[in-house]
């Protein structure tokens, strides 16, 4: 198989022009016939108002090693093949079947994993199937009422069901295990686009479709899966997991269990702690969901002259003398704000975006670093929060996180507290929206967001904000809608485990976002694949 890269085309072009492309770069004549499969497109928008798209593709063909030698040129190779295998069985009998914590991108691709190896897993959720969640979830954004188990953040998808379904990736893995996430999500219902585009999304719509289609083949595989099955206790004998107990009363007897709870369990983290099971604080950030209009970010990516153009979604970072980072998270192309909460008296932000990211505002998470000295900060536990202060331990973070929640709900009594970003920088209440309004999930309200934060986070804030204006014009707009408070960018704290993925108790795998080893759906997804893996090598199947 060829691979060639960096094909560059205008960005209006044809299957065609892309098909002569190749052609005239592997010196190929008219009538010689050859098969291609894109495996990269991305956007080059250097210079603007031209628009390129740039693709590495794959192509078959005769005569493949004389045709490369032929061409002469370094963008031009052989390659083979990669997909990604299962690993051999191994020999421990198993005394009752894996049991999996948590149907997010984790456990559900554990699950796959260890069904398509021969396994029957027992897979159990504390929230409901995705079709119950979507319900809940909607009737809470109209009406305010929280179901503190089906939610944004719990329910079968986990918390990035309700996000832009991102795809996008930076872990390495020469196992191929990325591409096999990838597509696994298409054979479930992704468009095939994700196989191949720079930042793949899918889309809250369509995802909760792949999500019910892979819940819908495991059960075929004769995966067992419990909805509304939240974990009470676990029984460990001889620094060796027994059993797990439910608060619904059912109980699972188990010598593997993958702990994929996700990053807001934190009455798990809790029971956790309690038990002693080994767990570090980690840093993390936090901030505020910011909207601008789309069409002012399309015009700062694109330029003026390409309004056609599907909504742009930007990336921007800084960091400061006083050690923090600021940068955007979670974009969201013509997406919304959504209140995320999960806990009575709490609130938090998210983005999310449907498949055709056609709303009239991009908005992202502009969010500053933390750490342990702002875990235990007083500053952050005043009021009703005081109690929340306690010494250092792993679950300083989760605190810290709490804090900020209790805070931004009392500030607009559950409504999404929100703020121009201008009247932001002079610490006043806005009274209503500049020239364009907020798109939002749940319901709203004006406040005063200073002091939500210490003074010196909302400097870098306001730092940041200035400094991304240089990259995108107008960023820094007075009314620029900011949205309080988004504060689970990721896991509060780090299950630790060893090379084997295995805590300290024998037979709990700490996995995902949850434990502190992935940051989004696609790394979340292969380290649930790691972990189904070091459980099929160890033992046969049950």
């Amino acid at each position: 198989m060829i691979q060639i890269t960096q094909l560059k085309l205008p960005y209006h072009h044809s299957a065609v022009e892309l098909e002569n492309k190749i052609r005239k770069c592997l010196r190929l004549s008219g009538n010689q016939k050859f098969t291609y499969r894109i495996v990269k497109k991305s956007l080059d928008a250097r210079k603007k108002p031209e628009l390129f798209l740039v693709y590495s593709v794959h192509v078959v063909c005769d005569n493949e090693a004389g045709i490369v030698k032929k061409a002469k040129n370094a963008s031009v190779s052989i390659v083979k093949p990669r997909h990604y295998q299962l690993p051999s069985t191994g020999e421990q009998e198993l005394t009752a079947p894996p049991l999996i914590i948590g149907a997010g991108p984790a456990g559900l691709f554990a699950a796959f994993v260890l069904a398509e190896a021969g396994f029957h897993p027992i897979l159990i959720e504390r929230g409901k199937a995705v079709e119950e969640r979507q319900k809940d979830v909607e009737n809470f954004w109209e009406t305010g009422i929280l179901d503190t188990s089906s939610n944004v953040q719990f329910g079968e998808g986990g918390a990035g069901t309700f996000s832009d379904g991102k795809l996008n990736t930076v872990v390495k893995d020469p196992a191929n295990r990325n591409q096999f996430v990838l597509e696994t999500f298409v054979r479930f219902g992704a468009p095939e686009q994700v196989l191949y585009e720079n930042k793949p999304h899918i889309g809250t719509d369509i995802l909760c479709d792949v999500i019910k289609n892979v819940r819908n083949y495991l059960l075929e595989k004769g995966v067992e899966i419990h909805f509304e099955t939240c974990v009470k206790e676990f029984v460990i004998e001889n620094q060796q997991i027994k059993a797990v107990v439910c608060e619904n009363g059912k109980t699972f007897s188990t010598s593997a269990v993958i702990l994929a709870v996700g990053h807001s369990a934190r009455d798990t983290f809790q029971t956790l702690h309690d038990l002693e099971i080994p767990m570090e604080a980690k840093n993390f950030a936090v901030g505020f969901r910011v909207e601008h209009p789309q069409e002012m970010i399309n015009e700062a990516l694109y330029g003026k002259q390409n309004q056609d153009m599907p909504a742009a979604p930007y990336k921007v970072t800084s960091n400061f003398p006083n050690g923090r980072g600021v940068y955007s998270f979670c974009m969201c192309p013509g997406g919304y704000v959504v209140n995320s909460s999960s806990e009575e008296e709490m609130l938090v932000v998210n983005g999310m975006s449907y498949s055709g990211r056609n709303s009239s505002t991009a908005n992202s998470a502009i969010i500053i670093s933390v750490g342990e000295a702002d875990f235990i900060n007083p500053f952050f536990f005043q009021g009703d929060c005081e109690h929340l202060l306690q010494k250092k331990d792993a679950l300083s973070g989760m605190r810290f996180q709490q804090a900020l929640e209790k805070k931004a709900y009392q500030l607009a009594l559950g409504k999404i507290p929100q703020q121009l970003y201008g009247d932001f920088c002079e610490n006043k209440c806005s009274t209503s929206y500049g020239a364009f309004e907020s798109n939002t999930k749940g319901n709203t309200a004006f406040v005063n967001l200073r002091g939500i934060f210490s003074e010196e986070m909302e400097e870098s804030f306001m730092g940041g904000m200035e400094h991304f204006a240089h990259i995108i014009p107008g960023f820094d707009r007075e009314d620029a809608i900011l949205s309080g408070v988004e504060s689970r960018t990721s896991s509060p704290i780090r299950i630790l485990r060893n090379e084997n993925y295995e805590s300290e108790v024998k037979g709990i795998y700490p996995c995902g976002e949850g434990a502190g080893f992935a940051g989004g759906i696609t790394s979340a997804a292969m380290d649930g694949i790691r972990v189904a893996e070091a459980i099929i090598q160890k033992y046969k199947p049950n």
